[in-house]
Protein backbone atom coordinates (compact mmCIF):
# COMPACT_ATOMS: atom_id res chain seq x y z
CA UNK A 1 0.00 0.00 0.00
CA UNK A 2 1.27 3.69 -1.06
CA UNK A 3 2.33 5.59 2.29
CA UNK A 4 0.17 8.86 1.88
CA UNK A 5 1.76 10.57 4.75
CA UNK A 6 4.36 11.96 3.21
CA UNK A 7 2.40 12.75 -0.18
CA UNK A 8 1.78 16.40 -1.19
CA UNK A 9 -1.01 16.03 -3.09
CA UNK A 10 -3.67 14.34 -5.09
CA UNK A 11 -1.84 14.74 -8.85
CA UNK A 12 1.46 13.03 -7.11
CA UNK A 13 -0.15 10.27 -5.69
CA UNK A 14 -2.45 9.62 -8.82
CA UNK A 15 0.66 10.13 -11.02
CA UNK A 16 2.67 7.33 -9.16
CA UNK A 17 -0.13 4.67 -9.00
CA UNK A 18 -1.16 5.16 -12.77
CA UNK A 19 2.40 4.49 -13.89
CA UNK A 20 2.31 1.93 -11.24
CA UNK A 21 0.18 -0.56 -12.61
CA UNK A 22 -0.03 0.47 -16.55
CA UNK A 23 -0.86 -2.54 -17.62
CA UNK A 24 -3.97 -3.08 -15.51
CA UNK A 25 -7.50 -2.77 -16.44
CA UNK A 26 -8.91 0.51 -14.35
CA UNK A 27 -12.38 1.31 -15.91
CA UNK A 28 -15.10 -0.52 -17.40
CA UNK A 29 -17.71 2.36 -18.94
CA UNK A 30 -21.46 0.48 -19.66
CA UNK A 31 -24.85 1.78 -21.26
CA UNK A 32 -27.41 -0.57 -19.85
CA UNK A 33 -25.48 -4.17 -21.12
CA UNK A 34 -23.09 -2.87 -23.98
CA UNK A 35 -19.62 -2.06 -23.38
CA UNK A 36 -19.19 1.52 -23.94
CA UNK A 37 -14.97 2.00 -23.31
CA UNK A 38 -12.59 -0.13 -21.39
CA UNK A 39 -9.29 1.57 -20.18
CA UNK A 40 -6.13 0.48 -18.80
CA UNK A 41 -4.49 2.53 -16.23
CA UNK A 42 -1.97 3.47 -18.29
CA UNK A 43 -4.50 4.97 -20.75
CA UNK A 44 -6.35 6.51 -17.96
CA UNK A 45 -3.15 8.16 -17.52
CA UNK A 46 -2.82 9.40 -20.76
CA UNK A 47 -6.26 10.54 -21.10
CA UNK A 48 -5.78 12.67 -17.67
CA UNK A 49 -2.24 13.70 -18.96
CA UNK A 50 -4.33 15.24 -22.30
CA UNK A 51 -6.74 17.31 -20.03
CA UNK A 52 -3.81 18.57 -17.98
CA UNK A 53 -2.21 20.02 -21.60
CA UNK A 54 -5.57 21.20 -22.77
CA UNK A 55 -6.03 22.94 -19.55
CA UNK A 56 -2.46 24.48 -19.56
CA UNK A 57 -2.64 25.52 -23.14
CA UNK A 58 -5.49 27.67 -22.13
CA UNK A 59 -3.82 29.26 -19.14
CA UNK A 60 -4.78 27.87 -16.32
CA UNK A 61 -3.00 28.89 -12.88
CA UNK A 62 -2.47 27.21 -10.01
CA UNK A 63 -5.87 27.48 -7.63
CA UNK A 64 -7.97 28.41 -10.34
CA UNK A 65 -11.43 26.48 -10.13
CA UNK A 66 -12.43 23.98 -12.82
CA UNK A 67 -15.76 22.67 -12.44
CA UNK A 68 -17.28 19.35 -13.75
CA UNK A 69 -20.77 18.51 -14.13
CA UNK A 70 -21.09 15.16 -15.84
CA UNK A 71 -22.74 11.86 -15.40
CA UNK A 72 -20.74 9.13 -13.72
CA UNK A 73 -18.34 7.55 -16.81
CA UNK A 74 -14.55 7.69 -17.40
CA UNK A 75 -14.10 11.33 -18.49
CA UNK A 76 -15.57 12.51 -15.49
CA UNK A 77 -12.36 10.92 -13.68
CA UNK A 78 -9.57 11.88 -16.04
CA UNK A 79 -11.18 15.61 -16.28
CA UNK A 80 -10.67 15.55 -12.13
CA UNK A 81 -7.22 13.94 -12.16
CA UNK A 82 -6.13 16.82 -15.14
CA UNK A 83 -7.17 18.89 -13.05
CA UNK A 84 -5.43 17.93 -10.36
CA UNK A 85 -2.09 17.68 -12.46
CA UNK A 86 -2.35 21.13 -12.86
CA UNK A 87 -2.96 22.33 -9.36
CA UNK A 88 -6.13 23.45 -10.59
CA UNK A 89 -9.29 23.76 -7.66
CA UNK A 90 -12.16 21.16 -8.62
CA UNK A 91 -15.52 22.17 -8.25
CA UNK A 92 -17.51 19.23 -9.03
CA UNK A 93 -21.54 19.65 -9.48
CA UNK A 94 -24.47 17.63 -9.11
CA UNK A 95 -25.43 17.00 -12.99
CA UNK A 96 -29.00 16.62 -11.79
CA UNK A 97 -29.43 19.97 -10.75
CA UNK A 98 -31.64 22.27 -12.53
CA UNK A 99 -29.50 24.63 -15.08
CA UNK A 100 -30.22 27.74 -12.59
CA UNK A 101 -28.90 25.79 -9.64
CA UNK A 102 -26.10 24.82 -11.28
CA UNK A 103 -25.05 28.21 -12.64
CA UNK A 104 -25.51 29.62 -8.72
CA UNK A 105 -22.75 27.72 -7.43
CA UNK A 106 -20.67 28.02 -10.77
CA UNK A 107 -20.59 31.62 -9.91
CA UNK A 108 -20.70 31.18 -6.39
CA UNK A 109 -17.13 28.93 -7.05
CA UNK A 110 -15.97 31.80 -9.48
CA UNK A 111 -15.03 28.59 -11.95
CA UNK A 112 -12.66 29.81 -14.25
CA UNK A 113 -13.00 26.52 -16.21
CA UNK A 114 -15.88 24.12 -16.63
CA UNK A 115 -16.36 20.56 -18.34
CA UNK A 116 -18.94 19.19 -18.77
CA UNK A 117 -21.16 16.94 -21.60
CA UNK A 118 -23.03 17.94 -24.63
CA UNK A 119 -26.58 17.36 -23.67
CA UNK A 120 -25.95 19.24 -20.40
CA UNK A 121 -24.08 22.47 -21.85
CA UNK A 122 -26.78 23.18 -24.07
CA UNK A 123 -29.06 23.05 -21.57
CA UNK A 124 -26.83 25.36 -19.86
CA UNK A 125 -26.67 27.70 -23.06
CA UNK A 126 -30.65 27.47 -22.85
CA UNK A 127 -30.75 30.17 -20.06
CA UNK A 128 -28.40 32.64 -22.38
CA UNK A 129 -26.54 33.51 -19.14
CA UNK A 130 -24.28 35.97 -19.74
CA UNK A 131 -21.73 34.27 -17.14
CA UNK A 132 -20.48 31.69 -19.59
CA UNK A 133 -19.03 34.51 -21.97
CA UNK A 134 -16.31 34.91 -19.05
CA UNK A 135 -15.34 31.31 -18.63
CA UNK A 136 -13.83 28.50 -20.72
CA UNK A 137 -15.95 25.68 -21.85
CA UNK A 138 -14.47 21.84 -22.50
CA UNK A 139 -17.02 19.87 -23.90
CA UNK A 140 -16.64 16.03 -24.28
CA UNK A 141 -19.04 13.78 -27.21
CA UNK A 142 -20.26 17.42 -29.07
CA UNK A 143 -18.92 15.70 -32.18
CA UNK A 144 -17.20 17.43 -35.23
CA UNK A 145 -19.55 19.61 -37.12
CA UNK A 146 -21.99 20.56 -34.01
CA UNK A 147 -21.50 24.08 -33.19
CA UNK A 148 -21.45 24.15 -29.43
CA UNK A 149 -19.13 27.85 -28.68
CA UNK A 150 -16.70 25.60 -26.43
CA UNK A 151 -13.77 23.36 -26.55
CA UNK A 152 -13.81 20.29 -27.65
CA UNK A 153 -12.78 17.29 -25.01
CA UNK A 154 -11.50 14.88 -27.44
CA UNK A 155 -9.42 16.89 -29.75
CA UNK A 156 -5.83 16.58 -29.81
CA UNK A 157 -3.47 19.15 -28.25
CA UNK A 158 -0.04 19.88 -29.17
CA UNK A 159 1.37 21.13 -25.67
CA UNK A 160 4.05 20.02 -23.15
CA UNK A 161 3.03 19.90 -19.81
CA UNK A 162 4.93 21.63 -16.42
CA UNK A 163 4.67 20.27 -13.38
CA UNK A 164 3.04 22.47 -10.73
CA UNK A 165 4.19 22.24 -6.89
CA UNK A 166 1.12 21.51 -4.93
CA UNK A 167 1.28 21.57 -1.01
CA UNK A 168 -1.04 19.55 1.73
CA UNK A 169 -2.43 22.73 2.82
CA UNK A 170 -3.30 23.66 -0.61
CA UNK A 171 -7.20 23.38 -1.36
CA UNK A 172 -7.68 20.73 -4.09
CA UNK A 173 -11.80 21.04 -4.12
CA UNK A 174 -14.70 23.02 -3.05
CA UNK A 175 -17.48 20.53 -2.96
CA UNK A 176 -21.27 21.77 -2.31
CA UNK A 177 -22.95 19.63 -0.10
CA UNK A 178 -26.27 17.96 -2.03
CA UNK A 179 -28.54 20.00 0.00
CA UNK A 180 -26.72 23.54 -1.14
CA UNK A 181 -29.97 26.15 -1.59
CA UNK A 182 -30.58 29.72 -1.68
CA UNK A 183 -27.44 30.15 0.51
CA UNK A 184 -24.53 27.92 -0.49
CA UNK A 185 -22.20 26.60 1.27
CA UNK A 186 -18.45 25.55 -0.94
CA UNK A 187 -16.32 23.43 1.61
CA UNK A 188 -12.98 24.02 0.87
CA UNK A 189 -11.14 20.51 1.24
CA UNK A 190 -7.66 20.03 1.12
CA UNK A 191 -5.03 17.66 -0.44
CA UNK A 192 -4.33 16.85 3.18
CA UNK A 193 -7.88 16.44 4.15
CA UNK A 194 -8.05 13.83 1.18
CA UNK A 195 -4.67 12.53 1.65
CA UNK A 196 -5.25 11.48 5.58
CA UNK A 197 -9.04 10.04 4.68
CA UNK A 198 -7.87 7.83 2.03
CA UNK A 199 -4.67 6.42 4.40
CA UNK A 200 -6.91 5.45 7.20
CA UNK A 201 -9.13 4.05 4.99
CA UNK A 202 -7.03 1.93 2.29
CA UNK A 203 -5.72 0.78 5.84
CA UNK A 204 -8.99 -0.33 7.05
CA UNK A 205 -10.62 -1.41 4.16
CA UNK A 206 -8.14 -2.70 1.73
CA UNK A 207 -9.13 -3.68 -2.10
CA UNK A 208 -6.43 -5.42 -4.29
CA UNK A 209 -6.11 -5.97 -8.04
CA UNK A 210 -9.07 -8.65 -8.23
CA UNK A 211 -11.41 -6.53 -6.65
CA UNK A 212 -14.08 -4.38 -8.85
CA UNK A 213 -15.94 -1.38 -7.12
CA UNK A 214 -19.17 -0.56 -8.83
CA UNK A 215 -19.49 3.48 -9.08
CA UNK A 216 -23.14 4.17 -9.11
CA UNK A 217 -23.66 7.29 -6.61
CA UNK A 218 -22.86 10.15 -8.50
CA UNK A 219 -18.88 11.11 -8.30
CA UNK A 220 -19.31 14.46 -7.24
CA UNK A 221 -21.05 13.07 -4.08
CA UNK A 222 -18.01 12.75 -1.21
CA UNK A 223 -18.54 8.82 -0.84
CA UNK A 224 -18.38 7.67 -4.16
CA UNK A 225 -15.51 10.65 -4.33
CA UNK A 226 -13.09 9.02 -1.99
CA UNK A 227 -14.74 5.03 -2.62
CA UNK A 228 -15.43 4.83 -6.08
CA UNK A 229 -12.67 7.22 -7.49
CA UNK A 230 -9.76 8.03 -5.36
CA UNK A 231 -9.24 4.59 -3.23
CA UNK A 232 -9.68 2.28 -5.94
CA UNK A 233 -7.07 4.14 -8.55
CA UNK A 234 -4.36 4.40 -5.82
CA UNK A 235 -4.35 0.73 -5.18
CA UNK A 236 -4.88 -0.67 -8.37
CA UNK A 237 -8.51 -1.58 -8.47
CA UNK A 238 -11.11 -2.06 -11.08
CA UNK A 239 -13.96 0.70 -11.17
CA UNK A 240 -17.03 -0.27 -13.39
CA UNK A 241 -19.80 2.79 -14.43
CA UNK A 242 -23.03 1.97 -15.56
CA UNK A 243 -24.40 5.31 -18.09
CA UNK A 244 -28.46 4.42 -16.92
CA UNK A 245 -29.57 4.18 -13.06
CA UNK A 246 -32.35 2.13 -14.40
CA UNK A 247 -32.89 -0.30 -11.08
CA UNK A 248 -32.57 -3.37 -13.77
CA UNK A 249 -29.38 -2.46 -15.04
CA UNK A 250 -27.93 -1.53 -11.43
CA UNK A 251 -28.83 -5.44 -10.93
CA UNK A 252 -27.54 -6.32 -13.97
CA UNK A 253 -23.91 -4.86 -13.76
CA UNK A 254 -23.60 -6.37 -10.07
CA UNK A 255 -24.14 -10.02 -11.37
CA UNK A 256 -22.99 -9.85 -14.40
CA UNK A 257 -19.56 -8.38 -13.91
CA UNK A 258 -19.30 -9.96 -10.20
CA UNK A 259 -18.61 -6.47 -8.43
CA UNK A 260 -17.15 -6.25 -5.11
CA UNK A 261 -17.30 -3.20 -3.50
CA UNK A 262 -19.79 -0.28 -3.95
CA UNK A 263 -21.48 2.32 -1.87
CA UNK A 264 -25.23 3.09 -1.72
CA UNK A 265 -27.56 5.24 0.10
CA UNK A 266 -30.47 3.54 2.06
CA UNK A 267 -33.21 3.82 -0.21
CA UNK A 268 -31.31 1.45 -2.77
CA UNK A 269 -30.22 -0.56 -0.06
CA UNK A 270 -33.73 -1.25 0.73
CA UNK A 271 -34.76 -1.82 -2.52
CA UNK A 272 -32.39 -4.60 -3.16
CA UNK A 273 -33.70 -6.05 0.59
CA UNK A 274 -37.25 -5.84 -1.29
CA UNK A 275 -35.56 -7.69 -4.19
CA UNK A 276 -34.25 -10.79 -2.52
CA UNK A 277 -37.14 -10.83 -0.28
CA UNK A 278 -39.23 -11.01 -3.35
CA UNK A 279 -37.72 -13.43 -4.88
CA UNK A 280 -37.50 -16.01 -1.64
CA UNK A 281 -41.27 -15.42 -1.27
CA UNK A 282 -41.93 -16.89 -4.70
CA UNK A 283 -40.17 -19.70 -3.68
CA UNK A 284 -41.79 -22.76 -1.96
CA UNK A 285 -42.23 -23.05 1.61
CA UNK A 286 -39.97 -25.72 2.47
CA UNK A 287 -37.26 -23.45 0.54
CA UNK A 288 -38.09 -20.75 2.55
CA UNK A 289 -37.75 -22.38 6.09
CA UNK A 290 -34.46 -23.74 4.57
CA UNK A 291 -32.67 -20.73 3.71
CA UNK A 292 -34.18 -18.93 6.92
CA UNK A 293 -32.60 -22.08 8.67
CA UNK A 294 -29.41 -21.49 6.71
CA UNK A 295 -29.18 -18.17 7.48
CA UNK A 296 -29.27 -18.39 11.22
CA UNK A 297 -25.87 -21.07 10.48
CA UNK A 298 -24.50 -18.41 8.94
CA UNK A 299 -25.22 -15.54 11.12
CA UNK A 300 -23.45 -18.05 14.15
CA UNK A 301 -20.69 -18.92 11.79
CA UNK A 302 -19.78 -15.04 11.16
CA UNK A 303 -21.15 -13.74 14.51
CA UNK A 304 -17.37 -12.24 15.37
CA UNK A 305 -16.35 -11.43 11.53
CA UNK A 306 -17.45 -12.16 8.13
CA UNK A 307 -16.34 -15.49 6.53
CA UNK A 308 -16.76 -14.46 2.68
CA UNK A 309 -15.85 -18.43 1.20
CA UNK A 310 -18.55 -19.96 4.29
CA UNK A 311 -21.13 -17.41 3.48
CA UNK A 312 -21.14 -18.06 -0.30
CA UNK A 313 -21.02 -21.99 0.41
CA UNK A 314 -24.54 -21.94 2.93
CA UNK A 315 -26.18 -19.15 0.98
CA UNK A 316 -25.36 -19.86 -2.55
CA UNK A 317 -28.46 -18.74 -4.04
CA UNK A 318 -28.54 -15.41 -2.29
CA UNK A 319 -24.65 -14.64 -2.97
CA UNK A 320 -25.03 -16.35 -6.95
CA UNK A 321 -27.81 -13.61 -7.24
CA UNK A 322 -25.55 -10.83 -6.61
CA UNK A 323 -22.60 -12.67 -8.66
CA UNK A 324 -21.11 -14.67 -6.34
CA UNK A 325 -18.42 -12.10 -5.25
CA UNK A 326 -19.83 -8.78 -3.43
CA UNK A 327 -17.94 -8.28 -0.39
CA UNK A 328 -19.11 -5.23 1.18
CA UNK A 329 -21.08 -2.24 0.98
CA UNK A 330 -20.68 1.29 2.19
CA UNK A 331 -24.33 2.93 3.38
CA UNK A 332 -24.31 6.07 4.06
CA UNK A 333 -25.58 9.82 3.30
CA UNK A 334 -28.89 9.55 5.48
CA UNK A 335 -30.52 7.30 8.01
CA UNK A 336 -29.82 3.70 7.47
CA UNK A 337 -32.42 0.78 8.51
CA UNK A 338 -30.46 -1.00 11.22
CA UNK A 339 -32.65 -3.99 9.67
CA UNK A 340 -31.67 -4.21 6.51
CA UNK A 341 -28.21 -3.98 7.72
CA UNK A 342 -28.45 -6.84 10.11
CA UNK A 343 -29.88 -8.79 7.43
CA UNK A 344 -26.98 -8.41 5.05
CA UNK A 345 -24.61 -9.34 7.24
CA UNK A 346 -26.05 -12.06 8.43
CA UNK A 347 -26.47 -13.55 4.65
CA UNK A 348 -23.07 -12.91 4.38
CA UNK A 349 -22.87 -9.46 2.41
CA UNK A 350 -21.70 -6.83 5.46
CA UNK A 351 -23.11 -3.57 4.95
CA UNK A 352 -20.78 -1.01 6.48
CA UNK A 353 -22.91 2.39 8.06
CA UNK A 354 -20.76 5.07 7.54
CA UNK A 355 -21.32 8.88 8.99
CA UNK A 356 -19.90 11.85 7.13
CA UNK A 357 -20.48 15.27 6.12
CA UNK A 358 -19.43 17.37 3.49
CA UNK A 359 -17.13 19.78 5.52
CA UNK A 360 -15.65 16.84 7.12
CA UNK A 361 -14.60 14.45 4.38
CA UNK A 362 -16.06 10.98 3.38
CA UNK A 363 -16.43 9.24 6.69
CA UNK A 364 -16.05 10.09 10.43
CA UNK A 365 -16.95 7.44 12.06
CA UNK A 366 -17.98 3.95 10.68
CA UNK A 367 -18.95 0.20 11.40
CA UNK A 368 -15.84 -2.39 12.16
CA UNK A 369 -16.31 -5.67 10.82
CA UNK A 370 -15.53 -7.73 13.84
CA UNK A 371 -17.40 -4.86 16.03
CA UNK A 372 -20.07 -5.13 13.93
CA UNK A 373 -23.52 -3.19 15.36
CA UNK A 374 -25.94 -2.47 13.09
CA UNK A 375 -27.87 0.09 15.55
CA UNK A 376 -25.27 2.46 15.21
CA UNK A 377 -22.61 3.90 12.72
CA UNK A 378 -19.65 2.74 14.11
CA UNK A 379 -16.85 4.46 16.02
CA UNK A 380 -14.73 7.46 14.67
CA UNK A 381 -11.74 6.31 12.18
CA UNK A 382 -7.91 6.43 13.69
CA UNK A 383 -7.06 10.40 14.02
CA UNK A 384 -10.53 11.58 14.11
CA UNK A 385 -12.27 12.69 17.65
CA UNK A 386 -15.89 13.19 18.36
CA UNK A 387 -17.48 14.67 20.91
CA UNK A 388 -21.39 15.52 22.05
CA UNK A 389 -21.48 18.83 22.73
CA UNK A 390 -24.12 20.54 25.53
CA UNK A 391 -25.64 16.53 25.78
CA UNK A 392 -28.98 16.42 27.77
CA UNK A 393 -30.23 14.65 30.28
CA UNK A 394 -30.17 11.40 28.42
CA UNK A 395 -27.05 12.03 26.87
CA UNK A 396 -28.24 13.63 23.66
CA UNK A 397 -26.35 16.46 22.66
CA UNK A 398 -24.44 17.75 19.44
CA UNK A 399 -22.14 15.83 17.20
CA UNK A 400 -18.53 17.71 17.18
CA UNK A 401 -15.49 16.51 15.39
CA UNK A 402 -12.02 17.10 14.91
CA UNK A 403 -9.03 15.84 12.84
CA UNK A 404 -7.16 15.97 9.19
CA UNK A 405 -10.45 15.15 7.44
CA UNK A 406 -12.12 18.10 8.49
CA UNK A 407 -12.38 21.13 5.83
CA UNK A 408 -10.48 24.48 5.90
CA UNK A 409 -13.43 26.57 5.81
CA UNK A 410 -16.54 27.87 3.71
CA UNK A 411 -15.10 29.25 0.32
CA UNK A 412 -15.14 33.25 0.56
CA UNK A 413 -17.41 32.98 4.12
CA UNK A 414 -15.87 34.25 7.10
CA UNK A 415 -18.67 34.62 8.89
CA UNK A 416 -20.15 31.10 8.01
CA UNK A 417 -17.13 29.35 9.21
CA UNK A 418 -16.97 31.29 12.59
CA UNK A 419 -20.40 29.97 13.10
CA UNK A 420 -19.83 26.28 12.50
CA UNK A 421 -15.84 25.82 13.98
CA UNK A 422 -15.08 25.93 17.95
CA UNK A 423 -11.12 26.31 18.42
CA UNK A 424 -10.25 23.08 16.44
CA UNK A 425 -13.72 21.20 16.58
CA UNK A 426 -16.45 21.50 13.80
CA UNK A 427 -20.07 21.72 14.92
CA UNK A 428 -21.99 19.31 12.58
CA UNK A 429 -25.24 20.19 13.39
CA UNK A 430 -26.01 16.77 13.84
CA UNK A 431 -27.48 15.42 17.12
CA UNK A 432 -26.77 11.99 19.07
CA UNK A 433 -25.15 10.13 21.62
CA UNK A 434 -21.94 7.97 22.92
CA UNK A 435 -22.80 4.44 23.62
CA UNK A 436 -19.33 2.67 24.65
CA UNK A 437 -17.54 4.83 21.65
CA UNK A 438 -20.27 3.97 19.22
CA UNK A 439 -22.27 6.81 17.66
CA UNK A 440 -25.66 6.69 17.61
CA UNK A 441 -27.24 9.75 15.35
CA UNK A 442 -30.83 11.21 16.29
CA UNK A 443 -31.43 13.87 13.76
CA UNK A 444 -30.68 17.43 12.25
CA UNK A 445 -30.54 19.99 15.19
CA UNK A 446 -32.63 22.33 13.16
CA UNK A 447 -35.67 19.48 13.06
CA UNK A 448 -35.57 18.69 16.72
CA UNK A 449 -39.09 19.45 18.18
CA UNK A 450 -39.46 20.06 21.83
CA UNK A 451 -42.95 19.04 23.05
CA UNK A 452 -44.88 20.89 25.71
CA UNK A 453 -43.65 18.58 28.61
CA UNK A 454 -40.15 19.52 27.48
CA UNK A 455 -39.67 16.42 25.84
CA UNK A 456 -37.30 16.25 22.63
CA UNK A 457 -38.54 14.79 19.22
CA UNK A 458 -36.41 14.08 16.75
CA UNK A 459 -38.08 13.27 13.50
CA UNK A 460 -35.69 10.88 11.32
CA UNK A 461 -35.42 8.86 14.97
CA UNK A 462 -39.41 8.78 14.33
CA UNK A 463 -38.90 7.74 10.77
CA UNK A 464 -37.01 4.74 11.53
CA UNK A 465 -40.21 3.04 13.25
CA UNK A 466 -41.60 2.82 10.13
CA UNK A 467 -39.06 1.49 7.98
CA UNK A 468 -41.34 -1.86 7.33
CA UNK A 469 -44.44 -0.23 5.85
CA UNK A 470 -44.84 -2.97 3.12
CA UNK A 471 -47.94 -0.39 1.80
CA UNK A 472 -45.34 2.50 1.04
CA UNK A 473 -43.27 3.55 -1.35
CA UNK A 474 -41.62 7.04 0.72
CA UNK A 475 -42.74 8.38 3.91
CA UNK A 476 -41.58 11.59 5.60
CA UNK A 477 -42.85 12.70 9.51
CA UNK A 478 -42.89 16.96 10.00
CA UNK A 479 -44.65 18.61 13.18
CA UNK A 480 -47.50 19.99 11.82
CA UNK A 481 -46.61 23.61 12.73
CA UNK A 482 -43.84 23.44 10.08
CA UNK A 483 -45.72 21.19 7.79
CA UNK A 484 -48.62 23.74 7.40
CA UNK A 485 -46.44 27.15 8.68
CA UNK A 486 -48.38 27.40 11.12
CA UNK A 487 -47.70 29.46 14.45
CA UNK A 488 -49.86 27.76 17.05
CA UNK A 489 -47.90 26.05 19.91
CA UNK A 490 -49.92 22.86 19.98
CA UNK A 491 -49.37 22.52 15.96
CA UNK A 492 -45.70 22.76 16.45
CA UNK A 493 -45.98 19.40 19.01
CA UNK A 494 -48.36 17.08 16.85
CA UNK A 495 -46.75 14.84 14.49
CA UNK A 496 -47.78 14.03 10.60
CA UNK A 497 -46.34 11.35 8.80
CA UNK A 498 -46.95 12.21 4.80
CA UNK A 499 -47.10 8.88 2.64
CA UNK A 500 -46.46 8.03 -0.64
CA UNK A 501 -48.34 4.80 -0.62
CA UNK A 502 -47.36 1.96 -3.87
CA UNK A 503 -49.43 1.84 -6.87
CA UNK A 504 -51.75 -1.13 -6.10
CA UNK A 505 -51.55 -0.44 -1.50
CA UNK A 506 -54.87 -0.91 0.35
CA UNK A 507 -55.75 2.30 2.96
CA UNK A 508 -57.07 0.40 5.69
CA UNK A 509 -53.98 -1.92 5.43
CA UNK A 510 -51.62 1.14 5.31
CA UNK A 511 -53.76 2.96 8.21
CA UNK A 512 -53.26 -0.03 10.58
CA UNK A 513 -49.90 -1.05 9.82
CA UNK A 514 -49.08 3.13 10.68
CA UNK A 515 -50.85 2.52 13.60
CA UNK A 516 -49.27 -0.81 14.58
CA UNK A 517 -45.85 1.32 15.00
CA UNK A 518 -47.26 3.98 16.37
CA UNK A 519 -48.23 2.00 19.38
CA UNK A 520 -44.47 0.82 19.79
CA UNK A 521 -43.09 4.22 20.50
CA UNK A 522 -43.25 6.10 23.73
CA UNK A 523 -46.62 8.44 23.73
CA UNK A 524 -45.14 11.70 23.39
CA UNK A 525 -43.42 10.48 20.02
CA UNK A 526 -46.45 9.37 18.16
CA UNK A 527 -48.02 10.49 15.06
CA UNK A 528 -51.26 12.21 15.44
CA UNK A 529 -51.88 12.93 11.28
CA UNK A 530 -51.42 10.58 8.42
CA UNK A 531 -51.41 12.15 5.09
CA UNK A 532 -51.48 10.53 1.57
CA UNK A 533 -49.16 12.13 -1.25
CA UNK A 534 -49.03 10.94 -4.78
CA UNK A 535 -45.87 12.73 -6.25
CA UNK A 536 -42.41 11.26 -5.54
CA UNK A 537 -40.45 13.28 -3.09
CA UNK A 538 -38.23 15.78 -3.99
CA UNK A 539 -34.44 14.44 -2.91
CA UNK A 540 -30.85 15.16 -2.89
CA UNK A 541 -28.28 13.69 -5.04
CA UNK A 542 -27.41 11.50 -2.25
CA UNK A 543 -31.14 10.54 -2.00
CA UNK A 544 -32.11 12.09 1.10
CA UNK A 545 -35.29 13.59 1.23
CA UNK A 546 -35.56 17.85 0.89
CA UNK A 547 -38.28 18.48 3.55
CA UNK A 548 -38.35 22.10 2.93
CA UNK A 549 -38.76 21.65 -0.51
CA UNK A 550 -41.56 19.01 0.21
CA UNK A 551 -43.07 20.71 3.16
CA UNK A 552 -43.23 23.81 0.21
CA UNK A 553 -44.84 21.75 -2.27
CA UNK A 554 -47.37 20.74 -0.31
CA UNK A 555 -48.15 24.52 1.21
CA UNK A 556 -48.62 24.83 -2.53
CA UNK A 557 -51.39 23.31 -2.74
CA UNK A 558 -55.04 23.25 -1.88
CA UNK A 559 -55.56 21.76 1.84
CA UNK A 560 -58.87 20.30 0.95
CA UNK A 561 -57.40 18.62 -1.93
CA UNK A 562 -55.12 16.20 0.22
CA UNK A 563 -56.30 13.36 1.93
CA UNK A 564 -55.58 13.74 5.69
CA UNK A 565 -56.59 11.28 8.23
CA UNK A 566 -56.53 11.17 12.31
CA UNK A 567 -54.29 8.27 14.04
Amino acid sequence: MMDLRQKTDLGQVFDEALTRYPDRQALIELAREKVNAQYSYREVYQWSLHLAKKLQAQGIEKGQRVAIIMSNQSKWIFSAIGSFFCGATLVPIDYKLTPEEQISLLQHAQVTYLITEYPLWKRLQKTQNSFFEGIKVIVTEAGENLDVNALAWEQPVDASFQRVQIKRSDVACIVYSSGTGGDPKGCMMTHGNYLSQAQVLGQMFPVTSSDLYFSFIPTNHAIDFMCGFVLPLLHGTRIIHQRTLRPEYFLYTIKEYGVSHMALVPMLLKTLKERVEEKLQKAPLWKRKWIASLTQLNRWATQKKPRYYISRRILAPIHKAFGGKLKMVFAGGAFVDAQSVQYFYDVGIPVLIGYGLTEAGTVVSVNRLEDFRADTVGTPIDGTKVKIANPDSSGIGEVWVSGPTVMKGYWNNEEQSSQVFYDDWLATGDLGILDDAHLILKGRKKNMIVTEGGKNVYPEDVESWFEQLSECEEFCVFSSGYLWNSQNPIDGQRMVIVTRPKKEYTSDQLKKQIQTQNLKMSQYKRIHQWMIWDNEFPRTASMKIKRAKLAQQIQERDRADICIDNL
